[in-house]
């Protein structure tokens, strides 16, 4: 049987947004902390490559949810174009003029950024479990998703999955999901979003936008699903009391997995100067940058164990 052509949004001058769903064809929950880091991983990088921008997601034990905005070919300018090609193939790699075009669509192409976030993973896992074959199940399912109410509350079905699934009762304990990232790590490198969904609604300050947010997706949250975790009365009345803010012992809370999962953590100038020590423990010849924790003055973290 003939595959069913996917609904593709080509309206001209459109930004499109997406829900992507896919599932791995293996038993049980193959993927763990470090799968689960590592796809997190693959997805920043083909998500610079690709005109996308990442809303929302998280990663499960078995499948990912990906919440993004495509924007169209003819968008971008052939200089960038050429740029997101050679984050693709190296700067060394010289730039085929003559396929000026084809690289401009594969760039705004949703199918082809998602083939490359699975075919990249499937190679690291394959290769990690010593093994060969199939990873993924059937090709992936995407939704076309209308801007407004009903984006965020894809956005916030996609954040309460780990709650749903009764790994945490908060969306943000779980750092593989979108809400998780931003406040386990303040957004590290820009990688998401920072309307969440939310430009046209008049909430411009971003802390009152994730204020907002969250009490949107904790009352959702809530609400009682037959067979389906939730967040509980007891914890919405807690975050309620707080005004669904985020004070600065609890950001020091999110933070405080440096402590476990770097590979070396103090001031700047310690951090640098241990890593002058310690240049051939590490993987990649690239010179490695302190990245400041945010929430936690004057310290910066220098590669997480999980990267090992």
């Amino acid at each position: 049987m003939p595959r069913v052509p996917r609904m593709v949004v080509t309206d001209s001058g459109q930004k499109a947004a997406y829900h992507v769903i896919s599932r791995t064809a293996l038993d049980g929950l193959p993927f763990g902390k470090v799968e689960k880091d590592e796809l997190v991983r693959i997805i920043q990088r083909y998500s610079a490559i690709y005109s996308v921008e990442v809303l929302g997601f998280a990663i499960m034990g078995n499948h990912f949810h990906l919440l993004v905005q495509v924007s169209p070919g003819d968008s971008m300018s052939n200089d960038e174009v050429r740029r997101r090609f050679h984050l693709l193939y190296g700067e060394g790699t010289e730039f085929p003029e003559g396929r000026l075009d084809e690289y401009r669509e594969r760039f705004s192409s949703l199918s082809a950024y998602v083939k490359d976030i699975k075919q990249r993973f499937s190679c690291f896992y394959n290769k990690r479990k010593k093994r060969k074959g199939t990873l993924w199940g059937e090709r992936f399912k995407s939704v076309i998703v209308e801007q407004g109410n009903t984006l965020i509350h894809c956005l916030a079905y996609i954040d309460l999955n780990a709650v749903r699934a009764g790994i945490v009762k908060r969306p943000e304990d779980y750092r593989w999901c979108s809400m998780g990232y931003h406040f386990q790590t303040g957004n590290k490198d820009g990688f998401l979003s920072s309307d969440l969904g939310m430009p046209d609604f008049g909430v411009g300050d971003p802390s009152t936008r994730f204020r907002t947010y969250r009490e949107y997706l904790y009352h959702l949250g809530a609400i009682d699903k037959r067979g389906k975790a939730k967040i509980s009365r007891k914890v919405l009345d807690e975050e309620a009391a707080q005004g669904f803010d985020m004070n600065r012992l609890r950001r020091f809370r999110y933070r405080s997995r440096y402590f476990t999962d770097s590979g070396i953590i103090g001031s700047r100038a310690f951090v640098e100067a241990q890593y002058e020590t310690f240049k051939d423990h590490f993987q990649s010849a690239r010179v490695k940058i302190p990245k400041r924790v945010k929430g936690i003055e004057g310290m910066y973290s220098l590669k997480r164990l999980s990267e090992a």
